[in-house]
């Protein structure tokens, strides 16, 4: 194992109505007026809103509102919460949604105390030192945002799909009440089970040393995931399921699983990035696509590995039929498997992978997946 600092800042305040607490939470933090962000407004259909506006005035919390925040977050409407926030004097970021209100939040939380354009920090050219603080009330399970400190948005003009990690954008306190997460689709629970099983496996299967014990957490993450979405799927009222399938996608992705681990990356997610870019799938929808087709072109350089996970997840001692029951497995919970199932033409991928390619530069990568590589995996799709 590896040398490594592992420092997560998050409280998790999990359970039953506990986004009633919301203002409490922030007035705990000395905080008094914060700029709240959420989605299209499906919060103010089922009750949220309410119940976290009554929260907020119930504890003296002033607040600004910026909604409209759309899956696969745009840079735009974080530059609207950026303005927002500096003129209107906000001292920290309440995000009231799912993953992408969350990434949007810690972008606008980064940018507000920022005198440069936001989108420095994702290319690289400047790196965080600051952020307002940042709270969220979850309502789906899947990007491990509430605890994690990674923002994933798209700048609308250039069609680039990219992010950043900062401990400084780490939320203070994330909400988790599964209750709250029981009226997502069928659809976004497939897409959501998906993304956490990425999660897991970018490093498990690229990684230069990955240690058993991190191995196994991993395994455990995906068993769980898949054990949970199929009871979910049946019913999706069944609190048990819906609050472990929750707590699995956090620690899919808040830094427990590298830990120790060396030489990993994120290829899935690299390639995944430009087709909801540029044909606005669902992240998950995409990875679902993007991970059997990678795993075809890539086991061979982690043989091994690939055993170990067609063992340890479906009891089969041969790689390639552990690819083969995980693609069967997206595609019986209804997630898109072809570039074609997710309505992208096959005379696409030259631009799925000069966009990929360039987001494997930005990442370091970029040797490993050239435009030509990248292009040979999505055949396989």
């Amino acid at each position: 194992m590896n040398d490594f600092t592992y420092h997560n800042p998050t409280k998790v305040e999990f359970g039953k109505d506990k986004e009633k607490k919301i203002g409490l939470y922030i007035k705990e933090a000395n905080i008094k007026k914060v700029l709240l962000v959420y989605g299209m407004g499906s919060i103010k259909k089922n009750g949220l809103y309410d119940n976290v506006i009554d929260s907020l005035n119930e504890h003296g919390i002033s607040y600004e509102e910026l909604d409209g925040v759309v899956s696969n977050p745009l840079l735009s409407r974080v530059n609207d919460g950026i303005k927002m926030a500096k003129e209107k004097n906000i001292e920290a970021i309440l995000a009231v949604g799912g993953g992408s209100v969350a990434d949007s939040a810690k972008a606008i939380a980064a940018g507000a105390v920022y005198d440069g354009d936001v989108w420095d920090f994702f290319t690289n050219k400047v790196q965080i030192s600051q952020a307002l603080p940042v709270f969220t009330v979850m309502t789906l399970g899947a990007t491990a945002s509430e605890m994690n400190g990674n923002s994933v948005v798209m700048n609308d003009e250039t069609m680039q799909k990219y992010s950043i990690a900062s401990v400084f954008v780490n939320p203070r306190v994330s909400v988790v009440n599964p209750q709250l997460m029981a009226t997502v689709s069928k659809a976004y629970l497939a897409y959501s089970a998906v993304d956490i099983i990425a999660h897991s496996i970018e490093v498990y299967f690229t990684a230069t040393d990955h240690p058993h014990f991190n191995s196994r957490i991993v395994e455990s993450i995906i068993k769980t995931v898949i054990q949970t979405t199929e009871v979910l799927l049946e019913n999706p009222n069944d609190y048990d399921a819906r609050a472990e399938f929750a707590w699995v996608a956090i620690q899919a992705l808040n830094g427990l699983t590298p830990a120790g681990t060396e030489g990993g990356n994120f290829p899935n997610h690299m390639i995944e990035h430009s087709l909801s870019a540029l044909y606005n799938v669902a992240h998950g929808a995409g990875l679902a696509v993007v991970i059997p087709a990678w795993m075809k072109w890539h086991k061979n350089q982690n043989i091994k590995q690939y055993e170990r996970f067609a063992k340890e997840i479906f009891n089969e001692d041969n790689a390639d039929k552990g690819i083969e029951l995980l693609e069967s497995w997206f595609a019986k919970i209804g997630a898109p498997v072809t570039l074609e199932s997710a309505k992208i033409p096959r005379e696409g991928i030259k631009g799925l992978a000069i966009n990929a390619n360039g987001t494997a530069n930005m990442w370091g990568m970029g040797e490993d997946y050239s435009v030509d590589t990248i292009i040979e995996i999505l055949e396989k799709a």
